[in-house]
């Protein structure tokens, strides 16, 4: 690792705490900057996304990954001696200024798992009132070089994001669902764009260009309320069109947030409205049709179609519970915690998952599905239809359940889960148990559970076939 001595973090006063990833786990020593605000959650988000449980301050968190991101730079040509210097301070200024810093697969230094960076938009507000847009630039083609460096030059897809428009809007007084607001973030979203297609075309130049450089963009806004990010967004574009090639295929996209965001002081993810003043799905598809076209990725987790819900009774389960309603088990060996949030009426509203041993797509996977469920729930979608989909679901880990006595057995995760959530929310024991043959490694079902090879035509679904089906074709015991 490389040393703390004769750099920018030296002289910086940590403040210290204690503070736990999961409800369930231990404490640890956590060192945070003292100017710092957050308290206990960016504590906790440290303690996330550094695995183990030892003492763990920031900055010798953060030197684990910039030495990787140098390491790779060199090892790739994309850095000199002078350029990697450059690049690790220039990282720990953005970084110790909260502006912007990598998601939590680097953090947590998951191999094989694209990397992402994300910007604070809150943390480019001027003490003027305005937004710091050429330093908002530089942080982009930091971004994009740190990204670069870190895949060791080979990723052709990277995905620089921004988190907090929500908080970018309240700290410029602007409602979020009004035309001022949808031009700013319109603005952002191209300079975004264009700073980082100019990197790439900075990054060829030195190493070969492997994409077309873009010539049509969509037209970015002709003014906005804040003063001189319309002309930004103009130069951005114009800067990223006299590159002669890319280096990469895309640069931008918006993802899920995770504890990285969380350690910036980010209050939401990506273009998500602020929970004091929530927006209407009017307003938030109007905000997304705002940004796409800047984008290289489609928008994450579009809002659920409202439906309307049905309340149902909820009775309380006999596995051991913990504050904050999390609920621990382990299926087939492999330790797992859901965790529930009910709203004042009792009904639930959001789900999570945390599993112990699995790799980081499987757990990004979750997290993106639970955050998924959540927002169809918060939108009225029933629990009862979410059951009906995902219960007897088949996939690994699968088999015996330790923690749970009324489910002995699950043939995934989900079906677990789903099983467990429609005995405390709907008050459902007509769900039987699956057999130990359906929950074996080598179960893969029928032949019509299983997707076919498009373009060919698909097969009709026996009824048998159906999650319905599948329970008329197990026992239940009782």
């Amino acid at each position: 690792m490389a040393p703390i001595r004769g750099t920018l973090w030296e002289g910086v006063a940590l403040r210290r705490t204690r503070a736990a990833a999961d409800p369930d786990a231990p404490p640890r020593a956590v060192a945070l900057p003292s100017a710092w605000d957050g308290g206990i959650s960016s504590a906790a988000a440290l303690a996330s996304l550094t695995p183990g449980t030892d003492p763990v301050s920031l900055p010798r968190a953060a030197e684990a990954w910039i030495a990787r991101a140098v390491a790779r730079g060199t090892a790739s040509g994309a850095l000199d001696r002078l350029g990697a210097t450059n690049l690790a301070e220039a990282l720990r200024a953005l970084l110790l200024t909260r502006r912007c810093g990598p998601g939590a697969e680097t953090w947590r230094g998951d191999a094989g798992t694209e990397p992402r960076f994300v910007l604070n938009l809150p943390a480019f507000l001027e003490a003027d009132g305005g937004f710091d847009a050429g330093g908002y630039a530089e942080a982009c083609a930091l971004g994009v070089r740190a990204l670069d460096c870190l895949s060791g030059g080979r990723a052709r897809r990277l995905r620089l994001g921004f988190a907090d428009l929500a908080g970018l809007l309240a700290g410029l007084g602007l409602p979020y669902d009004s035309p001022e607001a949808r031009a700013v973030a319109a603005a952002i979203s191209a300079v975004t764009r264009g700073a980082a297609e100019a990197e790439s075309g900075r990054i060829a130049e030195r190493l070969g260009a492997l994409e077309p450089a873009a010539l049509l963009w969509p037209a970015p806004p002709g003014e906005t309320p804040v003063p001189g990010l319309a002309e930004a967004a103009r130069a951005a574009l114009d800067s990223a069109a006299a590159a002669p090639g890319l280096r990469h295929a895309a640069l931008v996209a918006l993802a899920p947030p995770d504890a990285a965001e969380a350690l910036l002081g980010a209050g939401t993810g990506g273009i998500a409205p602020g929970a004091e003043a929530p927006a209407s799905d009017a307003a938030r598809q109007a905000m997304r049709d705002a940004v796409a076209p800047f984008l290289h990725a489609p928008l994450p987790l579009p809002a659920a179609p409202p439906a309307e819900a049905r309340p149902a009774p909820r009775q309380t389960p006999s596995l051991r519970r913990h504050t904050g309603a999390v609920l621990h088990v382990s299926v087939g060996g492999h330790k797992v915690a859901l965790r529930t949030a009910e709203d004042a009426d009792g009904r639930l509203v959001e789900i999570a998952f945390t599993l112990s041993k699995e790799g980081a797509a499987y757990r990004s996977l979750m997290e993106s599905f639970a955050q998924s469920v959540s927002l169809g729930l918060q939108r009225g979608v029933p629990l009862a239809e979410y059951v009906d989909a995902f219960a007897y679901t088949r996939f690994g880990p699968a088999g015996a359940v330790e923690g749970d006595p009324a489910i002995p057995r699950a043939t995934s995760v989900l079906d677990w889960a789903f099983r467990r959530l429609a005995l405390d929310h709907l008050g459902r024991r007509d769900l039987p148990q699956p057999s130990e043959d359906d929950c074996a490694p080598d179960s893969v079902g029928t032949a019509a559970q299983q997707a076919p090879l498009l373009p060919m035509d698909l097969p009709q679904v026996p009824a048998a076939a159906s999650p319905r089906g599948r329970r008329r074709s197990l026992r239940l015991v009782g």
